[in-house]
């Protein structure tokens, strides 16, 4: 099975002319070479990134989901190849609605009927992973109950998926031994990155805990709806969601005929995302427009949650700084927050970093505040650092790519919306939080259970380290602080004493 899948990966690697990725290569040129011999048909007329688009498009379902987290990777990728992959469509035909019932049947280990009330046998909506179905959930005298989505995993998918990544991992190192930059490139952690994101989609619990964070992060908000998981309706195969109505995103005007306000709406979408980042340190990371829905009273509806970023305080304090120093143009500051987070090596000339920095935001400024791309900054702050062997984390690779998806649909509903109005006094309020007085205090409150373990044990703590000793220097501490108390109080009784010598004198 894995030689029938390999031959048919290196055809479509041929039909698709991919050796001319190996023109320019000293050690793998003559693959290019022996390709011009084999007298087969091929696809040449459009360019290399829109064949090697085409190629995974024709792979299936697994290569397509590879090429859009690899459009994710612009640190890696030339810019001309991230934009071809992101136009990859997760678009694939469902499969049969008895299949869907075996499967919620196995996950769930109760037949269909006892569960749900209307099942719907054709698919809502249908993706490489998994499809969703409609239904309504049984109560205990029969009737319906609540109105529910059911996603159901694709069945036989984990063999496809190992078959794939193994065959993926063999040309991760092809791509890192022959190629001048294969080490640079990282293609085996590339790799592992997409097996892990891959392997979260198929466990619908994993799904399921996403949604519920994500759900209790904006509980009674008025910018963001979150389903309620059904538990009890879940399993690995089989996620059991509440059943959202809502217009798509991108139906813009049925949204204006709706009365629905384009402007707050877009402010809404700016202010969630900058919320989720610095105030939950928690995002979706998926936020494309067939993922977002919009409720009748105007608020937003979020779904999929199979894609989530995590950032840690250190994350969230090194984008504050970065965000409001670049609007500043500060770009000194950009420079050492680069330095102080540690993912530029540490003899890196702070006066090298800076010049770069400049030479890629100063550009920027030369348009309207409303035209300025915050994910754009950060896309080329990611491209110039290159040169500088700069480690970018995957959790800011992730924000990267959900900035652009949130500023693009932002735009999409006001033209002219200023996300640095939007989003600046969320960052200077979140600064002056971290490093104000509110922050002292905060630290000191998330520290205090610590120490209140820590703190008791000390004294013993410190006599083990010292050998026993500890009983010996308290006691000669304490002697030598009554010795210092006793002078004190010599001196003080002295000082009051010509006081009232000044005073019954009436120099004083």
């Amino acid at each position: 099975m894995r030689i029938t899948r390999a031959y048919k990966i290196f055809a479509t690697f041929y039909r698709f002319g991919l050796d001319d990725f190996f023109r320019s290569h000293s050690r793998l040129k003559w693959v290019h070479a022996l390709c011009r011999f084999v007298p087969l048909p091929r696809h040449r007329g459009d360019s290399l990134p829109v064949r090697l688009r085409l190629a995974l498009e024709s792979l299936g379902p697994v290569f397509v989901k590879f090429g859009q987290v690899l459009s994710t990777r612009r640190d890696l990728l030339p810019t001309a190849f991230a934009d071809e992959l992101a136009k990859l469509q997760d678009k694939v035909p469902p499969f049969d609605g008895q299949l869907a019932r075996r499967v919620i049947e196995t996950g769930l280990g109760r037949t269909l009927d006892q569960l749900f009330v209307d099942f719907d046998d054709v698919p809502v909506a249908s993706a490489s992973v998994a499809q969703v179905h409609h239904a309504w959930l049984r109560q205990a005298d029969g009737s319906r109950g609540r109105e529910v989505a059911i996603k159901v995993l694709r069945p036989d998918i984990l063999p496809v998926i190992e078959q794939d990544l193994a065959l993926m991992r063999t040309l991760a190192r092809v791509v890192e031994v022959g190629f001048p930059d294969g080490k640079r490139l990282k293609p085996g952690e590339v790799v592992a990155e997409f097996d892990k994101y891959l392997h979260d989609e198929l466990d619908m619990m994993h799904e399921a805990a996403n949604a519920s964070q994500l759900r209790r992060n904006f509980q009674d908000s008025d910018m963001l709806l979150v389903p309620e998981v059904f538990y009890d309706y879940t399993a690995r195969e089989v996620l059991t969601l509440e059943w959202m109505r809502g217009t798509p995103i991108g139906q813009i005007d049925r949204l204006r005929a709706d009365g629905v306000d384009l402007k707050k709406l877009s402010r809404f979408g700016v202010e969630i995302f900058f919320t989720q980042v610095f105030r939950h340190g928690f995002f979706h990371a998926d936020m494309h427009p067939g993922n977002i829905f919009v409720a009748a009273d105007g608020r937003y509806i979020a779904l999929d949650f199979g894609i989530v970023g995590s950032l840690t305080e250190v994350d969230k304090h090194y984008l504050a700084v970065n965000f409001l120093a670049f609007f500043n143009r500060d770009y000194h500051r950009v420079a050492t927050a680069h330095i102080e987070s540690g993912w530029v090596p540490a003899d890196t000339r702070a006066e090298e970093l800076e010049a770069a920095v400049r030479t890629v935001c100063e550009p920027f400024f030369e348009r309207p505040l409303s035209q300025i791309s915050f994910g754009l900054v950060l896309l080329r702050l990611f491209e110039t650092s290159r040169r500088f062997n700069v480690e970018i984390q995957p959790q800011l690779v992730l924000l990267q790519k959900t900035l652009l998806n949130i500023e693009g649909l932002g735009r999409q509903l006001d033209p002219d919306l200023n996300l640095w109005d939007t989003a600046k006094p969320f960052l200077s309020k979140w600064m002056n939080e971290q490093i104000g007085w509110r922050g002292f205090v905060r630290a000191l409150k998330n520290e205090a259970p610590q120490w209140a373990t820590t703190l008791p044990a000390l004294p013993r703590k410190l006599n083990d380290a010292l050998g026993g000793r500890t009983q010996d220097m308290l006691v000669q501490s304490y002697v030598l602080l009554m010795k210092e108390q006793k002078r004190q109080n010599f001196l003080l009784t002295l000082i009051a004493i010509l006081l009232v010598a000044l005073l019954a004198k009436g120099l004083l």
